[in-house]
């Protein structure tokens, strides 16, 4: 049998759902001895919705103080532990990974998520970003700054958001970049304490 990542992603997503749970990505690494599937996996937007009712509603440990909860994964250890058991059982009754030698590992996107897509920018509008282009824009290739903006086909950083480090605090020559998402290489979520 061939190994087929859509059929994995498609088949993650619905283990997924049935825990109330959305598939944030799935990487598949490794050769043949050392093989790694590692599935990132959030609350689904309902869960999200109400985790966010319960922190207004002022109940203990719903949600760290300062952080909007509707921007949280809301993974918790057990979460990921039923969705490995499930997932897992499913993968291999399946058999849509080849051979049984390989390591499942499911995890939150963490603080420093990646972030893919329109829909990822538009959920984080307002947070610190940090992204690489495919092609340089402005002479650069190298971006962090603030999210302020979720054009069409683009994005605006608004970069006097950033902290200047080095000897040098000169001033930015623009406040802000453009750029457009299909120039984007790669982007994460930049935590702030």
């Amino acid at each position: 049998m061939a190994f087929d990542l859509d059929q994995i992603r498609a088949t993650a997503q619905r283990v997924a759902a049935s825990h109330g749970l959305d598939v944030v990505e799935v990487e598949y690494q490794g050769g043949s001895k050392h093989r790694v599937l590692r599935v990132f996996i959030e609350k689904n937007a309902g869960q999200r919705a109400k985790l966010a009712a319960a922190a207004k509603s002022g109940e203990p440990e719903a949600a760290p103080s300062g952080v909007d909860v509707d921007q949280l994964a809301g993974i918790t250890h057990a979460d990921c532990q039923r969705f490995s058991q499930d997932f897992g059982t499913v993968l291999d009754v399946e058999e849509l990974i080849p051979g049984a030698d390989y390591t499942l590992e499911v995890s939150s996107p963490g603080l420093d998520r990646k972030l893919y897509g329109e829909a990822d920018y538009r959920r984080f509008a307002g947070s610190m970003v940090k992204l690489q282009t495919f092609e340089p824009v402005a002479g650069n290739r190298h971006w962090q700054g603030r999210l302020t903006e979720i054009k069409e086909h683009a994005i605006v950083l608004d970069l006097s958001a950033v902290r200047q480090k080095g000897k040098s605090k000169k001033k930015p020559a623009d406040e802000a970049v453009e750029i457009e998402f299909s120039n984007i290489e790669k982007s994460n979520l930049v935590p702030e304490f």
